[in-house]
């Protein structure tokens, strides 16, 4: 069997570019496909009259493996990207291969979560991004080693996050929250899945990880230390190891 292709989907609030480090290795390996979400890198806000929403985002990358005539890829996401990937599992899960699911989690947003993400999009829209987004997520996005000792990944975040539409920051602030749970998803896909977390996540915490491999029967659980939610920036060599190590598991679908 040819080995799936690989779609990764990025977290928020950055764009493709978080995939930077990892993309060559992986792609001496496998076909790799890192789109830019709606709204958000390079990849336009659609004009829509609905309420924001992960199923819109889900079509989009259901629409970009019709472009590509991709019957089937393995899915990896790190963050949003994860929430994404099992948005597409939800909406066409004949489309999903395989899962990676990387600084994620299944479960839906807490009320306080929620409302958070709900201040974000009401103060992007009142004063842009300018000044603040970056540096009110770089202590949650990175761990306190990569902040103190990595300034270019430091730099590398604030840039990506600095450069985003004002615009794609809030509708995909106000989609993010009201993402329904994950878990009987999981449970029932029959897909082989690898679940990757940093030591120091604060956002989705081993706990978080371990409580979806448990979900996924036969998945894999990678714990990678001195790296907290963006594992594929802090410690792309370890993501790339983990990924190509269970790559073969794909073929047992």
């Amino acid at each position: 069997m040819t080995e799936l292709p690989l779609v990764l989907l990025h977290a928020f609030p950055l764009d493709a570019r978080m995939w930077d480090a990892v993309r060559e290795p992986l792609a001496s390996h496998l076909r790799v496909i890192t789109p830019d979400q709606r709204g958000l890198g390079r990849s336009p806000l659609p004009e829509s009259d609905r309420e924001p929403g992960l199923e819109d985002a889900a079509r989009d990358v259901v629409a970009l493996l019709d472009r590509l005539e991709l019957d089937r890829v393995v899915l990896g996401g790190c963050s949003m990207g994860g929430y994404l990937g099992m948005a597409v599992l939800r909406l066409a899960p004949e489309r999903v291969g395989g899962l990676v699911l990387i600084d994620t989690k299944a479960a839906p947003d807490t009320p306080e979560a929620a409302q958070s993400r709900l201040d974000v999009a009401e103060r992007v829209e009142a004063e842009g991004i300018g000044g603040w987004l970056a540096e009110a997520n770089l202590p949650n996005l990175l761990a306190e080693s990569t902040r103190k000792e990595r300034p270019d990944v430091v730099e590398t975040v604030r840039e990506i996050i600095e450069s985003q539409p004002a615009a794609g920051i809030s509708w995909t602030a106000l989609a993010l929250r009201t993402r329904p749970d994950s878990f009987e998803l999981l449970r029932e896909s029959g897909v082989p899945a690898l679940v990757v977390v940093g030591e120091e996540d604060p956002i989705t915490p081993v706990e978080a990880a371990s409580a979806m491999a448990e979900a996924l029967p036969g998945s894999t659980l990678v714990v990678l230390p001195d790296a907290g939610h963006l594992t594929p920036l802090e410690v792309p060599a370890e993501v790339v190891e983990a990924i190509l190590s269970w790559y073969p598991a794909t073929h047992e679908k």
